[in-house]
């Protein structure tokens, strides 16, 4: 059952697997992946105890271990917007409004007036924004929103997507008011169920009896489906989306052995189905890369030999496109550990696509934390495999993810140039970096969040934070708030290092302080303790508590407190608390980086 559980929970389902097996499979999951606490709340138009059941795996395959609070049947929006007590005591972290089309209160009746029509559909729209806004203003979590499943019957058959009193035409009318609303709310996330209800068919998504017998709006196929969906926009809006798809060559990228065959007898391109398949996985892999996932390699193939395939002219990926490349002849578990270290990244980033079965075993069992999709040995189905897995969710991109394999170049011009000087301090003079640091602003709060829960190496204290927490931290006077952007002559890193306090008594206390590995031993913790010092005193604030929580990949940062100049208070086997005196002023120790403070931060 060890590696099972991860297959059971991936498409395609086993649907009364699942559910004969879900204790087995908490129970393996529980003693093999390492967990964190997540509330949840479920509003739902119908019942939810089942919905819940199955969440709660797909939940902890991505290690989440998860309390669900559940409304009473059909009362969303009372629980929401007019009696939440309950709920505010739960005090949940996310809140999932479980609603479907059978929960739309205002349907035009056949053949009525536009205008009325129109009226209808704002109401619609009024009633679910007073849920969103009672939500993020009195409870403060994220919200995950259903938007609508087609009808199940259309009175007026295919004029029913047309005519302004369809049901179809109303429906899709308010899932379009949906997105437009949640794209300019951050914190509220749309889970698709009108995607989710073609891929599993209607005739498997409204199974009537269930309603009818149970008050179960859908039925268990598609309960597993929305399960996972919701699994992945909060293993999303947690920063634990894959971040690097490594693809392997010959009959994977292309048709052939590159080696046996050479570039001009590759299957590749639109003059046979199969080449038309590979150079579609292409296309699709280039999207990917385009939106912020890193692309590498890892092939069993002479290097130079393997970097001719992408000379081919049909090839749609080039070689400017991969941020790592590994080609050789060692085990590909050992090649895929090197580009994880090389890209900086854990493991459990990577997905690994690999037609040969004997590969994806050997990777799967050595390497469990790295995802091994089954894609089969037919490329006309490698992107539906892919795709549906759902392993790179995005809810908002932001300038460093549609460029990241960019910055990741640069990297590597920044540590070839660094050879080139006698000293690292020259390296670094040579850089000619410049810093922006400034409290948290809206501009940057996704991005902010994104590092906040993606970063575990440089990483204080690993506590997690949603876009809507971290905002409401930046508007409270009790709250120090910091962030850093760093650019130099090879570019701008962008937005790679973040600080958040806590004042009690006249003293602060770092809850977060973290930073992209990206921009290690370039001075820039040292530009934000300056910067960080100056705003306290601004404050007339004592002292600076710095914590340290001890994880499985934080511990290049143990001595970082001591580092800069702190005193310890106490150490355990796990933590350890640090303190600077502001009493007597600070001094600046930021050598090599020209800082410019902006706002509330007074040098």
């Amino acid at each position: 059952m060890e590696r099972d559980c991860f297959q059971i929970l991936s498409q395609p389902f086993d649907v009364a697997q699942i559910s004969a097996k879900r204790k087995q499979i908490r129970r393996s999951l529980l003693s093999r992946v390492v967990t964190t606490p997540l509330r949840v709340a479920i509003l739902g138009g119908a019942t939810t105890a089942e919905l819940a059941s199955i969440l709660d795996l797909f939940l902890l395959r991505e290690g989440f271990e998860a309390v669900f609070y559940e409304s009473e049947y059909g009362r969303f929006y009372e629980e929401a917007v007019v009696d939440n007590q309950r709920l505010k005591e739960f005090n949940p972290d996310v809140t999932v409004v479980h609603t479907t089309s059978r929960n739309i209160l205002h349907f035009p009746d056949t053949a009525e007036e536009k205008s009325s029509v129109e009226e209808k559909l704002e109401l619609e729209v009024a009633r679910f924004r007073s849920i969103w806004e009672a939500l993020s203003t009195r409870i403060g979590c994220v919200v995950v929103q259903n938007n609508f499943d087609p009808p199940s019957y259309r009175i007026l058959g295919n004029s029913d997507t047309v005519a302004d009193y369809g049901r179809t035409n109303f429906i899709n009318r308010l899932n379009l008011r949906f997105a437009e609303y949640a794209a300019t709310r951050t914190g509220l996330f749309i889970n698709d169920l009108s995607y989710l209800a073609s891929v599993v068919g209607l005739k498997d998504w409204y199974e009537q009896s269930y309603w009818f017998s149970y008050k179960l709006a859908i039925g268990p196929t598609a309960n597993v489906f929305v399960a996972e969906s919701l699994a992945n926009i909060l293993r999303a809006a947690y920063g634990k989306t894959r971040k690097c798809l490594v693809l392997d060559l010959d009959n994977t990228l292309w048709g052939g052995v590159i080696g046996d065959d050479g570039v001009g007898n590759l299957c590749l391109g639109n003059e046979t189905p199969r080449g038309e398949a590979y150079v579609a996985f292409q296309q699709y892999c280039r999207e990917l890369k385009n939106r912020g996932i890193l692309l590498a390699v890892c092939s069993k193939n002479d290097l130079q030999t393997a970097k001719e395939g992408f000379s081919h002219p049909d090839s749609i990926l080039r070689l400017e496109d991969f941020a790592a490349f590994e080609a050789n002849w060692e085990p590909k578990p050992q090649s895929l550990e090197r580009i994880a270290k090389a890209l900086n990244l854990g493991l459990d980033s990577l997905v690994f696509v690999d037609d040969n079965p004997a590969e994806r075993e050997i990777v799967a069992a050595q390497l469990p934390m790295v995802a091994v999709p089954d894609i089969g040995d037919d490329p006309a189905g490698f992107v539906e495999i892919l795709d549906r897995q759902g392993y790179f969710e995005a809810l908002r991109l932001s300038i460093e993810d549609t460029e990241r394999t960019e910055l990741y170049a640069k990297d590597r011009q920044r540590e070839a140039a660094a050879g080139q000087f006698k000293s690292y301090d020259e390296y670094l003079e040579s850089l000619e970096m410049q810093a922006e640091i400034d409290s948290f602003n809206p501009f940057y709060i996704d991005r902010i969040a994104q590092l906040t829960n993606k970063t575990n190496q440089f990483n204080l204290t690993t506590r997690r934070y949603t876009a809507a927490q971290l905002r409401a931290m930046a508007g409270d006077n009790e709250h120090v708030t910091l962030y850093g952007r760093l650019k130099d002559k090879f570019g701008d890193n962008g937005v790679i290092s973040v600080i958040a306090g806590e004042i009690k008594e006249f003293e602060l206390h770092i809850l977060l302080w973290l930073m992209s590995c990206r921009v290690l031993k370039r001075g820039m913790e040292v530009a934000m303790m300056d910067a960080l010092a100056h705003e306290c005193m601004r404050r007339q604030l004592k002292a600076i508590h710095g914590y340290y929580l001890k994880t499985a990949r934080n511990d290049m940062v143990s001595n970082h407190y001591g580092d800069l100049g702190f005193s310890l208070v106490s150490r355990s086997e796990d933590a350890s608390v640090w303190r600077l005196d502001l009493a007597r002023g600070y001094e600046d120790r930021c050598k090599f980086i020209e800082v410019a403070r902006f706002a509330s931060i007074n040098a």
